[in-house]
């Protein structure tokens, strides 16, 4: 497991391996957290004193942009905020974040991958 000096990564790393008595293979990865970067990112403006720039980053998450909706207060849209921001995104729905499916990280089919190998080898050579 790969590990970092520093807790406030938004990486985490992965790793496999299969061990015989003559050969091994290992494999290992690391998976990107992209909402973990857009709070850091949000943060960092907010710290910067850049609050609707703050705002807009988080929004580019569709859950937020909806939450920010029903809260009454949209998204920013381009500079503009309030009723006027309301006004525009409902007069440019296609400028919206799209609603995100769930996606399958590659880095497990990378080990399973690995552990395949190390399994197939195993069978052929019998060891």
């Amino acid at each position: 497991m790969m590990s970092g000096g520093n807790n406030d990564l938004c990486t985490t790393g992965t790793s496999g391996a299969v061990q015989t008595q003559i050969l091994g293979v290992s494999t290992g990865g690391t998976v990107r957290d992209m909402n973990c970067e857009r709070l850091k990112l949000s943060k960092t403006l907010f710290d910067m004193g850049m609050k609707v720039a703050a705002v807009a980053t988080m929004c580019q998450d569709r859950r937020v942009f909806d939450a920010m909706m029903q809260a009454g207060t949209p998204c920013p849209f381009e500079g503009k905020i309030g009723e006027v921001a309301r006004d525009l995104w409902a007069e440019n729905p296609e400028k919206m974040p799209k609603l995100e499916e769930a996606k399958k990280d590659d880095t497990y089919k990378k080990m399973g991958f690995g552990a395949l190998l190390g399994a197939a080898i195993y069978k052929l050579f019998g060891f």
